[in-house]
Order: structure tokens, then C-alpha cells, then sequence
């Protein structure tokens, strides 16, 4: 199942902006809690939510505030070459290049390729992960150079 939010109207993203620390402050209060009640308006009916949904639910809040779209997808969804690529942010042919390569698992379905949302985002952890550590390498070295960095 996927779920997208494209536009978001101004008077959701004001709601979004005031309910987003109402519900950030329960996150400081949770502690060990394994679920949360919440309470609805319309009928005065509370039910219980699991705390890690309630984590989801800031993630989107914080989105829809700032007026960005908002898609979920399951991790074990299963990607397109151009899907993938639109999401790490290159273009699909590098992409087939990186999968034909092995940097990043994926099945073949006839002549489509096709990548686990969750192997693509280990691949973007660990391209983001290498390039803090290049850049970490890069600043420490200006400073050793007294390059003004």
C-alpha cells in the first residue's frame, strides 16, 4: 500500500504547524510506552495507537508544516529503475549501471528490474554515511592546512 500527500493546502499546513509540538511534547513524556491513547473529536471515542506509528505521524506532520509532500511506502516495497533512481536522486541509467554492478540487490520480473525500497535505502545510508566521512577527512584536513575551513 502506498500513500501519498501531494498538495498540501495552507490551511492543512497551519494545522500541521500547530499540532506538530503538541504531539512532539508527548515524545518526551512517552518514556517505555508501548502505545498511546488519543482521543477523537467527533465522537468522543479514544483509541490506542502504538508509539512507533506516533513517531510516523510527527514525521509527517513535520513535512505537511513545512508544505512538502508526503509519501509512505511498506520497506519491503518493490521499486521501478526510474522509482529508485527519483529517490536517491540520479538518473536511471547510473542506477542500472550501480544495480548491473552489484552495489544494490534487485530482482529481474522478465526484462524489469526490480529494488526493494529497504536494499535501496541501505545503499543511501551507506553512500550518505561514506560521504560525511569523506567530508569529516576533507575539513580536517584544511584545518590542519590552516586553509580558513
Amino acid at each position: 500500500m502506498e500513500v501519498t500527500l501531494q498538495d498540501i493546502s495552507k490551511k492543512e499546513q497551519e494545522l500541521a504547524k500547530k499540532s506538530f509540538p503538541l504531539i512532539q511534547s508527548t515524545q518526551s513524556k512517552k518514556g517505555k510506552l508501548q502505545q498511546i491513547a488519543i482521543k477523537l473529536k467527533d465522537n468522543e471515542q479514544e483509541i490506542t495507537i502504538p508509539t512507533k506509528a506516533m513517531d510516523l505521524l510527527l514525521v509527517i506532520l513535520q513535512n505537511m508544516a513545512e508544505g512538502n509532500p508526503v509519501t509512505i511506502l511498506p520497506s519491503q516495497a518493490e521499486l521501478t529503475t526510474q522509482q529508485a533512481a527519483d529517490l536517491i536522486n540520479i538518473s536511471r541509467p547510473y542506477l542500472v549501471k550501480l544495480l548491473e554492478n552489484g552495489a544494490i540487490p534487485f530482482k529481474k520480473t522478465g526484462s524489469h528490474r526490480k529494488i526493494l525500497l529497504s536494499d535501496l535505502l541501505v545503499y543511501k545510508n551507506n553512500l550518505n554515511k561514506n560521504r560525511q566521512k569523506q567530508l569529516n577527512f576533507l575539513s580536517k584536513q584544511a584545518q590542519e592546512l590552516n586553509l580558513g575551513y
